[in-house]
């Protein structure tokens, strides 16, 4: 279950960022279904998962659009609601691309509908929460709202994932009830006052478990923290992990990346893998999502397939049809990868697969495999 928001994203290329009162030509403009809710569920759905999203629309064109790329990626549309007054949520969206180098961006958001949700559209959940597996919140709907799921949530011992974002102050009655926080380095900084400091793929891990240790101090059971190139971290009492993130991958588009993280991390869990396996497989999800592609439209993990010449000695089937796999590389000397590959047959076993070559990846494909480690 996803109770979130649904943002239409509005997206400007350029190559700086305007100073104020400056006027800068920009290069593109494109329009693109987003909101965190919705694309941390859209993500979860292409991963496999049955996903159910609750939400607030305006009744606008799109409102119309945000439904039904929901629907086409087979998520559970019952409980999204509409308010006749407020327009769906937007949001402008500015990319800083440079020749060779990775794009920054900078987010404006326009709530709409998403802040109109009211404990009485979410009041089936003290019923029917149950029947969920995990439920995901962030931070673009109102507090009293997520603050209510959680209850409901943890009353029926569902396990809680916040997305701490965008960055706002939590009352205590939420932070109590969550299995999961996920804030980046700058959220974790405004929640615990400990400032996370990392140089390339080197982070500092005191730091780290400090910002951990202040959250599960106020009830918080597991902290996710991602650190941007240094990968991320998951702290559970006294387990510490570190995953660093996918080497060789330029960031084409940060647009949506830290969403198909909790996504993947999310859908990873639900589907059986430990801690450890759903944190490598989210940073491997995230890098795939920073390419060209748009938000929605960017999460389609379940279409990517195994590199040319690669052995397979194992792998982590997912719901739905996608397997996570540890190869070793097939020129000799090439160590262990995660890959991506679709997976259809009705045996839930790799074991045949072992010793076995992967298929060709046609040169015209745009799916590439990714390299973990």
């Amino acid at each position: 279950m996803v109770v979130g928001s649904f943002v239409m994203d509005q997206i400007v290329t350029t190559g700086e960022f305007p100073r104020t009162g400056q006027t800068v030509l920009a290069k593109t403009f494109r329009k693109a279904p987003g909101g965190k809710g919705a694309n941390q569920a859209v993500q979860i759905a292409r991963l496999g998962a049955n996903v159910t999203m609750c939400g607030k629309l305006g009744r606008d064109a799109n409102g119309q659009e945000m439904l039904a790329v929901c629907r086409d990626a087979g998520i559970n549309t019952d409980y999204i609601r509409y308010d006749d007054a407020l327009a769906s949520g937007c949001a402008v969206i500015i990319l800083e691309e440079h020749p060779g180098a990775s794009a920054e961006n900078r987010i404006l958001v326009v709530p709409g509908s998403n802040m109109a949700i009211t404990p009485t559209d979410v009041a089936f959940l003290e019923d029917t929460i149950g029947r969920y597996d995990m439920v995901v919140l962030q931070l673009e709907i109102p507090m009293e709202v997520n603050v209510l799921v959680a209850k409901y949530a943890q009353a029926k011992g569902v396990p809680v994932m916040l997305n701490s974002a965008p960055s706002a102050p939590l009352p205590e009655e939420l932070l109590a009830c969550l299995t999961y926080i996920s804030p980046n380095e700058h959220e974790a900084y405004d929640l615990t006052g400990i400032k996370i400091a990392h140089d390339g793929s080197r982070v500092d891990v005191d730091a780290v478990k400090a910002a951990a240790a202040a959250l599960q101090a106020k009830g918080v059971r597991n902290v996710l923290i991602t650190l941007g190139s240094a990968g991320a971290a998951l702290v559970n009492g006294d387990d510490f992990y570190l995953s660093p993130a996918v080497p060789d991958i330029k960031a084409v588009d940060p647009t949506a990346a830290g969403d198909s993280f909790v996504g993947a991390f999310c859908a990873g869990l639900c589907a059986g893998l430990t801690q450890k396996q759903a944190l490598d497989f989210a940073g491997c999800a995230a890098a795939i999502t920073d390419t060209p592609r748009r938000a929605y439209n960017k999460f389609n993990a379940g279409e990517f397939i195994i590199a040319n010449r690669t052995w397979i000695i194992g792998g982590i089937l997912l719901a739905g049809g996608l397997v996570a796999i540890l190869a070793g590389g097939g020129g000799g000397g090439g160590g262990s990868h995660y890959y991506f590959v679709p997976y259809t047959e009705p045996d839930d076993s790799l074991a045949k697969f072992a010793g076995t070559k992967s298929p060709n990846t046609p040169e015209s494909s745009p799916y590439k495999a990714i390299k973990y480690f």
